[in-house]
């Protein structure tokens, strides 16, 4: 782990429904550092599709919604709309980076059934 990750998992994120484990927090650190934009936040959304019916989106947002949630994660900031809010509660979220690729990829404790792809689920 770097420096950089000095907040302990307890402060980071202790007030937001989704939890991010350490190797997620370092990555989007990476990722934001590597943007070199200090304005920008990780915003995860859930839409229609994928092959069980939901997916899961992640992408980094200058300015959220008037109606966005924002948490603060270990210098990190996350986006979440009141409409992904309902899907993701209780979710974590981590980091992968095996043969199959790295990724970004949510446990998610709502889900009644997910795809092998582990980017879409069921409700």
């Amino acid at each position: 782990m770097t420096e950089a990750l000095a907040v302990s998992m307890d402060e980071a994120f202790e007030a937001c429904p989704v939890s991010f484990t350490p190797g997620a927090i370092e990555k989007v650190r990476e990722l934001l550092a590597e943007t070199g934009e200090d304005n920008l936040a990780l915003r995860i959304f859930v839409q229609g599709g994928g092959c069980a019916g939901f997916q899961y989106g992640f992408a980094f947002d200058e300015a959220g919604a008037e109606d966005d949630m924002s948490f603060e994660n270990g210098g990190a900031r996350l986006l979440l709309d009141p409409m992904s809010m309902q899907y993701l509660m209780g979710a974590e979220v981590d980091y992968e980076d095996g043969l199959e690729g790295s990724r970004f990829v949510i446990k998610n404790p709502n889900a009644e059934s997910t795809c092998s792809c582990g980017s879409s689920f069921a409700m």
